[in-house]
């Protein structure tokens, strides 16, 4: 009774917003999530539990942040990157220390994760490779904390030019299919590679096969499956 009517609170305060940009987060994922994403395609819904984990690693960053505020370095928190056309984003804090800025990223994962973490994701370099560029900011600070046990590692990550060139120009070429309506091919190690476990797009990207699609062809089809299932 109770669980049921807090799960229903968590999935309420879920709402799709439309994508008109790119998020920094988008960096690295599939293409044809991301895509699926700006057409706001069927999906999964997110279970309440994940929201409610998703909750708590942001009381965890309010934490770290009431910390960095006390011992006075400097700290300037969720400051969004610059306006422009392609990229939004919010860097979780700047930090100045012993003279030197730093942009930090915190990540707070299980106790698993934690253990077997002995460099930065790929994925979280992306994004705060994109972080120093656009800030314009030469170091930044991957900060893991283990939710489990509330232990620490961190990574100092140099800015990487040629790796932020390679990042815009892959969004560059996905705004392009994202405006002609042109669906990216999924993943070559579909669908082994870990983000396709966790996909909410996964039902309809097994539809959409592995080649190339038109999004206003596709959701005929969407329409047509929808239609058998109703018949059954």
């Amino acid at each position: 009774m109770l669980k049921e009517l807090i799960d229903k609170f968590y999935l309420e305060q879920e709402k799709r917003k439309e994508q008109v940009r790119f998020y920094v987060t988008d960096a690295g994922k599939c293409r044809r999530a991301v895509f699926f994403k700006f057409k706001n395609a069927p999906r999964e819904i997110t279970d309440a539990r994940i929201l409610r984990i998703f909750e708590h690693g942001e009381h965890i960053h309010r934490n770290i942040f009431n910390i960095l505020y006390r011992l006075r370095i400097g700290v300037t928190t969720e400051i969004p990157i610059p306006q422009q056309e392609i990229i939004s984003g919010r860097a979780d804090a700047i930090l100045c220390i012993e003279n030197e800025n730093y942009v930090l990223d915190i990540k707070s994962i299980n106790s698993m994760l934690f253990r077997n973490l002995i460099q930065p994701k790929e994925e979280n370099i992306y994004q705060i490779q994109l972080y120093l560029h656009y800030f314009k900011i030469q170091k930044g600070i991957l900060l893991y904390i283990d939710k489990d046990r509330q232990e620490m590692k961190e990574f100092v990550v140099n800015y990487d030019a040629p790796m932020v060139n390679g990042l815009l120009e892959d969004f560059g070429k996905l705004k392009i299919k994202v405006q002609e309506n042109s669906i990216p091919e999924r993943l070559p190690d579909y669908p082994k590679n870990w983000q396709c476990q966790y996909c909410q797009f996964k039902d309809i990207c097994k539809l959409a096969g592995k080649e190339l699609l038109n999004w206003e062809d596709f959701k005929i089809k969407i329409e047509e499956k929808k239609a058998t299932l109703k018949e059954k």
